[in-house]
């Protein structure tokens, strides 16, 4: 970019502030399918992947939204998909009271200075061509955003923020540890000062060690930056940690949304459960006093996903109703605790062993693996 002395350049400055608390962003029945072609030059379509289906959540300034789930449940597609990296295939998206769901890419520049995303692998989302300086400063270039010497200033100003130093402005991705490129894919999506940050499972492919480094990382700034997360992750230990409230997915749609504490304590849908009981403990006499929940059977297939609950081919609680009426997501007694069952845990009664581990409290062993009696409608 070249700095025209007669032309007048925009200095990086944040937008308008939103209090904690208020409403950031809102999905309506996000649907994202992809089409399934065949034929001569592949120009038929035969399906479709219901990659995520009629997912519908909100999230609020300063909170930090986890979401998990099983690997090809759609979370990175739901992430993407709230980036507008993906079009929708239905749905309504409201983020700072905008609907943005049908933008084009120029009426969506501006929305992208707010809503950013770090990806999953560090490896992949830096360019090995490029020198670090020149990967920070390409969101400001984009966007017309300082002058050359502002936009050489943020550059050094971001990379102290995540921990590294100026000296490694011309250094080359390749020179970096799989933390340090993680830190420099951070320091990318703070550039424009976003308002929404979305984690694609950011430490995923990081060694143990440098993990809870990077965690504390964005833990950090999410407090100097105000800064707002959806946090995807699979280690469940992990998103305890960092998450205010999450949300649980398996084949394209939220089955559980809760609190984060009250969630590990009160599990209200069984794939919940069955997912916290593989969460490891770090306590000898808890562990061999759990046991883990094996779901039966395979992950049913996105393309033609079974009818009625989605999760009763593996359910150890389904009954007939399960097969044919789709339980909604609605609360079950507990404020923002929602979930959809229709045979749904009472809570007081399942112990998965890690609810005070935390504290150091003994928890009760988890009760005889055969399933109690279901009623055998809602």
């Amino acid at each position: 970019m070249t700095d025209d002395p007669g032309t007048e350049i925009p200095v990086l400055e944040e937008g308008p502030e939103i209090a904690p608390g208020e409403l950031l962003l809102r999905a309506e029945h996000v649907k994202k399918y992809f089409p399934i072609k065949a034929g001569v030059l592949f120009q038929h379509e035969v399906g479709r992947v219901h990659a995520v289906d009629d997912v519908s959540l909100e999230l609020r300034a300063g909170e930090t939204l986890g979401l998990v789930g099983e690997s090809g449940c759609g979370k990175s597609t739901l992430a993407r998909c709230i980036a507008r990296l993906h079009d929708l295939t239905s749905g309504t998206l409201m983020f700072e009271g905008n609907d943005i769901s049908t933008y084009s890419r120029r009426r969506l520049r501006p929305v992208r200075r707010e809503l950013q995303m770090v990806f999953q692998d560090p490896y992949a989302s830096l360019n090995p061509r490029k020198r670090v300086g020149t990967i920070l400063s390409d969101p400001l270039r984009v966007h017309r955003v300082g002058t050359r010497e502002q936009i050489r200033h943020r550059v050094v100003e971001l990379l102290e923020l995540v921990g590294l130093s100026a000296e490694h402005i011309n250094r080359f991705p390749h020179e970096f540890s799989g933390g340090q490129r993680q830190r420099i894919g951070v320091a990318r999506a703070l550039a424009l000062k976003p308002k929404l940050v979305i984690a694609d499972e950011p430490v995923s492919a990081l060694d143990v060690s440098i993990r809870a480094q990077v965690i504390n990382l964005l833990d950090d700034l999410q407090d100097e930056l105000q800064l707002t997360y959806i946090f995807i992750a699979h280690d469940l230990g992990v998103v305890r940690h960092v998450s205010d409230r999450i949300a649980v997915m398996y084949l394209g749609k939220i089955v559980e949304i809760s609190p984060a504490e009250d969630l590990y304590r009160r599990p209200v849908h069984p794939y919940t459960e069955a997912l916290l009981s593989a969460v490891p403990v770090p306590d000898p006499d808890l562990s061999e006093a759990r046991k883990q929940i094996v779901l039966e059977g395979d992950v049913p297939s996105p393309i033609s996903p079974p009818s009625g609950c989605r999760f009763h081919p593996r359910c150890r609680y389904a009954t007939d109703i399960c097969t044919v009426e789709e339980p909604p997501l609605v609360n079950h007694g507990m404020a923002g605790h929602l979930a959809a069952c229709h045979h749904p845990l009472s809570g007081s009664g399942v112990d998965l062993g890690i609810a005070d581990v935390d504290a150091g409290v003994s928890a009760a062993p988890v009760a005889d693996s055969v399933p109690p009696p279901r009623p055998s409608s809602a």
